[in-house]
């Protein structure tokens, strides 16, 4: 038996352990990407180091055995600098995005890509589930919204981008024509109310996502209409229609509207702000020659918040009140984090905000690689125009041949990549090893279940080992020597032939999105 120490507590283990699993005996989990249980570890990744206080000297703990009187830090400053390098060094070479470029520029963070693979497999209203997960107003913002994720579309080198704006708004365009008005999930009752002054687009998505998160919600408005500066646009931009249907389906998912309700400091100090628990200001740009005096702090932009939102106490302020926007997609953003922090607030809820989290990214397409990615679109002919006019928009027809046109940018492994958890985790910095010119991305399709992604790959192994262990006929190999070394397939043949018993079981061994599922 070894007798040793794991974070100054002392523990005996047989001899042959691994310092990883005599962790483990403790309670004490040492993140890993190149282990798995029940295969050979070959440490090629370094993630899973510990420092020896005696020696002195870093160690894999995947792979070294425990040796007798070892003094192990596995948490020290030292040893968590040490992995954010080697995590580092692992994205030096790393040529893939974590969110596809539209997602990204998208205020409002909406999976765009998953919107377009369901309208082209048919299910829209999945499709609609997804939009409106993030976005609260899918079909006024289809009209009305300059698309800085179509700016950013990959197809754009191709040929032009995805109709991305008119693909969401068909989404929800033809729920409420064709089907019963879908409503997202609500959280059980809060008991706790909120009220919103303005119901222009910050305040209505604010009013949206605060119903989700299970309060209740009043917004009142000066105007006889909900919509705010929506109200002004010409019917050749947005039809009234569609203004009025959307604002009735959050009125039926369970805001309050009260209308023609002019919220002067007095009746906000009398009658609103003793009787609800938060009060949110989506009253639009401050007029400033106006008084506009409610007892807190504005400056030259509007209502001053930090960076949450609040103002003081139980008051929170979103879109053009605390600054001029000019973009109404980035007002429908700011009312959904202002509902967020609201939330915190009023039951010390947080809500994971996705697009805080790590994200690796390698800009435009190389020549080369136009082709690789048009290999994932299913309709490589150009643009889908609706044969009724941009305004009427998309058939069921034409929205599903649009659809097809994504080239599937994103990652297929987003929340289960441990490259990616890891680098959130310890704050990587994602361009501190980057060297020259990135590697040529290929993508190898030639397969039912999985995709093989070289330039994803951190060499880990473990994908050859299973092939082997499995007895497949080819497998997967080691190609080239030193730090040119990569994972491929033998003899120039295909992925389905290199894979033909274990691929789903590869997938979910790659500890990146290198190999993932279709």
């Amino acid at each position: 038996m070894i007798n040793l120490k794991i974070n100054s507590k002392e523990i005996t283990v047989p001899q042959g352990t691994t310092i990883l699993d005599a962790a483990k005996t403790m309670g004490v989990d040492i993140l890993t990407m190149c282990y798995l249980e029940g295969n050979s570890n070959h440490p090629s990744c370094m993630v899973c180091v510990v420092k020896d206080n005696h020696s002195g000297m870093l160690y894999p703990s995947c792979a070294m055995p425990v040796g007798q009187g070892m003094d192990i830090e596995t948490d020290s400053e030292e040893v968590i600098n040490a992995r954010r390098e080697a995590l580092e060094l692992l994205l030096s070479d790393h040529v893939g995005d974590c969110e596809a470029p539209c997602r990204v520029a998208c205020p409002a963070f909406m999976d765009i890509p998953q919107m377009n693979r369901l309208i082209a497999k048919g299910d829209f209203l999945s499709a609609l589930k997804v939009v409106k997960e993030e976005i609260a107003l899918p079909s006024i913002l289809g009209y009305i919204c300059s698309a800085p994720c179509e700016k950013v579309c990959r197809r754009k080198q191709v040929d032009s981008p995805v109709s991305i704006c008119m693909l969401k708004r068909f989404a929800a365009v033809h729920n409420t024509e064709n089907e019963s008005p879908y409503f997202p999930h609500k959280e059980l009752p809060t008991g706790k109310s909120v009220a919103i002054i303005g119901a222009g687009p910050a305040g209505l998505s604010c009013a949206f996502h605060l119903l989700k998160l299970g309060h209740s919600v009043t917004v009142f408005d000066s105007h006889s209409e909900a919509g705010g500066s929506l109200l002004n646009l010409p019917e050749s931009e947005l039809p009234k229609t569609s203004l009025s249907d959307e604002i009735k389906l959050i009125k039926d998912f369970g805001a309050e509207f009260k209308l023609e309700q002019i919220v002067t400091p007095e009746v906000f100090k009398v009658e609103i702000k003793p009787k609800y628990d938060a009060t949110v200001f989506a009253v639009g740009e401050i007029d400033k020659s106006s008084s506009f005096d409610f007892g807190f702090k504005t400056n030259e932009k509007g209502i001053a918040v930090r960076d949450d939102f609040k103002v003081n106490d139980s008051i929170f302020a979103c879109g053009s009140a605390i600054r001029p926007l000019k973009m109404a997609v980035k007002a429908v953003a700011q009312g959904k984090e202002t509902a967020y922090a609201v939330n915190r607030f009023l039951d010390g809820k947080s809500v994971d905000i996705r697009y805080d989290r790590f994200n690796s990214r390698f800009g435009l397409l190389q020549e080369a690689e136009i082709s690789e990615y048009l290999k994932e679109a299913e309709n490589k002919g150009e643009e889908v125009n609706p044969k009724v006019g941009k305004l009427a928009g998309f058939t069921a027809d034409e929205a599903i041949a649009e659809a097809k046109r994504c080239m599937h940018c994103d990652c297929r492994k987003p929340n289960t990549c441990k490259l990616r958890n890891y680098a959130d985790d310890y704050k990587v910095d994602r361009i501190k090893y980057a060297m020259g010119t990135r590697s040529t991305l290929k993508k190898y399709l030639q397969h039912n279940e999985v995709v093989y992604e070289p330039e994803k790959c951190i060499r880990c192994g473990l994908c050859i080992e299973i092939a082997t262990r499995h007895k497949e006929k080819i497998g997967l190999t080691y190609i080239g020597r030193g730090f040119d070394v990569r994972v491929q397939i033998p003899f120039n043949l295909e992925l389905s032939e290199a894979l033909t018993e274990v691929a789903m079981e590869c997938a979910n061994a790659c500890p990146t999105g290198a190999i993932a599922a279709k």
